[in-house]
């Protein structure tokens, strides 16, 4: 029976390494993917030491149009299957859309769309055979409009919507689908985007441990979506109290007011 293992993108900082401590404390061989190896190989070791399976590392960045294909080879050359797919990796900027680079944008649109989209279906096929699941990584962010970090909330609109979507789709094969939809998250991804935390990272954000938990737990449930935290939860439910025009106004003025 060929091994299986558990694809975890993104794992080189925050919620990524938190969720390769989570998975393989649960017993789960994790083959860890992102672009800096030496922070790969520090995880590696933290976990190998812990008496548990020897983690596989994939050194790739996903913003590369053969990200894929590099990361089946490499599964592939370890002779084993994948058992659950975490799309972790994602990354935004904060500023005016038409200000912002225009490659470093459309590089958001690959890491956080592309990467996801492509392993998802690439190797549906596994996770089908054998009956695992998907974690996505998607964000608050996902459930309203962003000026200030326009393409970034766009690309996690899509994350909550195919998560779903697929969700239906391959429930009937046994295959389990999860969105987890953290607010603000102390972490790298913050220092990366440009702007310092403020209020709504005090009283929404929960930590990136805790946020690991909390998914994992919610894929193993078969949960449809994870809201970390209390506070976030109320979100989605406060959204739907107020017009859509004076959401994106109320958004845009908190957002661009940071700059």
């Amino acid at each position: 029976m060929t091994e299986r293992v558990t694809l975890i993108t993104g794992a080189s900082a925050g919620i990524g390494t938190e969720l390769a401590r989570v998975f393989a404390s649960n017993g789960h061989r994790v083959a860890l993917v992102a672009r800096r190896a030496d922070r790969l190989k520090t995880l590696t070791d933290e976990l190998g030491g812990k008496g548990g399976p020897t983690p596989i590392v994939i050194p790739c960045d996903l913003q590369a149009s053969d990200a894929g294909d590099k990361i089946a080879a490499a599964l592939s050359e370890a002779g084993v299957e994948i058992e659950y797919l975490v799309n972790n990796a994602g990354f935004g900027l904060f500023g005016h859309a038409t200000k912002l680079d225009r490659t470093e944008q459309l590089n958001i649109i690959a890491v956080n769309v592309r990467a996801l989209t492509d392993l998802s279906l690439r190797f549906a096929d596994q996770l089908i055979r054998n009956r695992g699941g998907i974690l996505n990584l998607g964000s608050i962010a996902g459930f309203l409009p962003g000026p200030g970090m326009a393409v970034y909330y766009a690309t996690k609109a899509y994350v909550l919507s195919f998560s779903e979507a697929l969700r239906c789709e391959l429930a009937p094969h046994g295959v389990r689908v999860t969105v987890v939809c953290p607010g603000p998250v102390p972490s790298e991804f913050q220092a990366r985007a440009g702007f310092a935390p403020g209020f709504d990272s005090a009283i929404l954000n929960v930590s990136s441990a805790e946020v690991a938990r909390q998914a994992y737990r919610g894929l193993m449930a078969n949960k449809r979506a994870v809201l970390p935290g209390p506070f976030i939860k109320l979100v989605p439910f406060l959204l739907r109290l107020f017009p859509r025009s004076f959401i994106l106004a109320a958004v845009g003025g908190f957002q661009l007011r940071k700059r």
